[in-house]
């Protein structure tokens, strides 16, 4: 999707999308626009044609603003040209926004470039789809032949593979012409299949290829060897369900998908207020009077910040209260208020948080703020108290377990995963209290010690635990068990 692309979506008042598009695309839609599904559904049916056009023509009359959105590129081996035709006879304005064609993303991702100063300076893009019962014009196997450089074919659901296999060797094309076939290009699901034009249909077949596919046919083939960059990533094909808090995943799924996993959001928690707001604003209200405030989760900043810029409009009023923080995250939630933390311990656990106070100063007598999840473990302030401080504990937000409907939990009962990541004891609690499935093979990852000592209290003990107690240290423990389980 290009980024003009993604600024129409997001002024849409109607969206009209094909079954090959990204699904995905459709989170950028305002959430008020109509959205109708114009390929195939899960009947089978697809919208006619001319149904569409109509579908189109009269949204735009009535004024809306209608997106078109089709698989691919909308004027290549597509319905854009027909279906801008019918906007114009109809004196509708349109505009045509270029997509990404399937037929250079799909080999790029594969590997391929489809041309290459050493092998080739041209290119040929034909349909594989010639049924004149659909208004295809059959292919011209002598033409596809005798043109020079490399030859890229776009394989729908209704291809021929082995009769144009045929039809390109009776044209002259040669038997031992590397060719390689790429099915569900640019998903973690990408499958490529490499042979020549004498045996790439026998190929397909005993793989049970599934189109839609694109299929490259020359020399440049042969450099895949070198350069498959995307079925190399270390978590390619890994389906990793992600458990992390709604609207907190993005850092976590952008890493794993970064190193070619199938991760998706599967929230077991969500962040409410906090339960007694007054008592906390209160606490808030006073941080200028605490001589130290411990963060222990980057949640607990969000609501403290939040609630501090809700009271008082000048950042200096935060007095001069030292900052304590457990863990990168929670350092770095702070250091984007621009505030330093002077006590990080180097292990990312509560207990580890009194050793490194003690070491910078005597708590006696010390005031300090605790902000922190309602239900929380309470060993940080019973230590504290402890060695003299003077702690105020206070529920800055709750954590409430997540719908059991939600997408990624249909998903993840529908379809299963490779890995579910746990990122605290409460998304270990929920997975467990929603009787989700734990199906053979299944591995588990935790973030730290407190996570697995959850874990394995319900039953489902951690396969990996981080070695450093953040979302880099999850991802890095995450490859390794992957490599490890093959």
């Amino acid at each position: 999707m290009t980024l003009k692309g993604r600024q129409c979506l997001a002024m849409a008042d109607v969206i009209v999308y094909d079954s090959p598009g990204n699904p995905a695309f459709l989170e950028w839609a305002p959430a008020a626009a109509e959205i109708v599904c114009s390929g195939k559904t899960a009947g089978g049916q697809a919208m006619p044609q001319a149904e569409i056009n109509g579908l189109l023509v009269a949204r735009a009359r009535a004024g809306k603003t209608v997106v078109r959105v089709a698989g691919g590129d909308p004027c290549l081996f597509a319905r854009g040209g027909e279906e801008a035709l019918a906007l114009a006879d109809a004196g509708c304005a349109f505009e045509v926004v270029p997509g990404v064609s399937s037929a250079i993303a799909g080999p790029a991702y594969a590997g391929i470039p489809l041309t290459h100063r050493a092998h080739n300076t041209t290119l040929t893009i034909f349909s594989g789809c010639d049924d004149p019962a659909k208004g295809a014009a059959p292919l011209d196997f002598s033409a596809i032949a005798k043109a020079p450089g490399t030859k890229v074919m776009l394989l729908g659901r209704d291809h021929r593979l082995a009769d144009i296999a045929a039809g390109l060797l009776a044209a002259g094309m040669g038997s031992s012409l590397p060719v390689a076939i790429v099915c569900q290009a640019t998903t973690v699901r990408q499958v490529t299949l490499v042979g020549t034009l004498s045996d790439i249909a026998g190929k397909a077949e005993a793989a049970g290829f599934n189109p839609p596919a694109v299929a490259v046919f020359g020399e440049v083939v042969a450099l895949r060897n070198k350069l498959n960059w995307f079925e190399a990533l270390p978590l390619f094909g890994k389906r990793i369900a992600v458990t992390r808090t709604l609207g907190q995943a993005g850092g976590l799924l952008a890493e794993l998908r970064a190193l070619g996993a199938d991760a998706f959001e599967m929230p077991m928690i969500r962040i409410d207020p906090a339960p007694d707001k007054r008592a906390f604003y209160e606490a808030v209200a006073y941080c200028h009077g605490y001589d130290w405030i411990i963060f222990t989760s980057p949640n607990a900043v969000d609501a403290f910040f939040r609630a501090f810029f809700e009271i008082y409009r000048d950042a200096r009023e935060f007095g001069s209260a030292r900052i304590a923080a457990i863990g990168p995250s929670t350092a770095a939630k702070v250091r984007g208020f621009h505030l330093q933390v002077d006590v990080q311990p180097e292990k990312h656990v509560a207990e580890e948080i009194v050793r490194a106070l003690e070491k910078e100063t005597c708590v006696e007598n010390l005031k300090i703020l605790l902000p922190c999840a309602e239900g929380a473990r309470d060993v940080l302030a019973a230590e504290l108290a402890r060695l003299g401080a003077i702690v105020d504990e206070v529920a800055a937000y709750r954590t409430v377990p997540a719908s059991s409907d939600a997408p990624g939990i249909r998903r993840f009962r529908d379809e299963g995963a490779d890995v579910v990541t746990f990122t605290s004891s409460s998304t270990a609690e929920n997975f467990h209290a929603l009787k989700l499935p734990l199906l053979p093979g299944l591995l588990r990852a935790s973030i730290g010690p407190i996570t697995s000592q959850t874990l394995s209290g319900l039953g489902m003990p951690a396969d990996i635990e981080a070695r450093t107690h953040d979302i880099p240290g999850l991802v890095a423990a995450i490859v390794g068990l992957c490599a490890r389980a093959g």
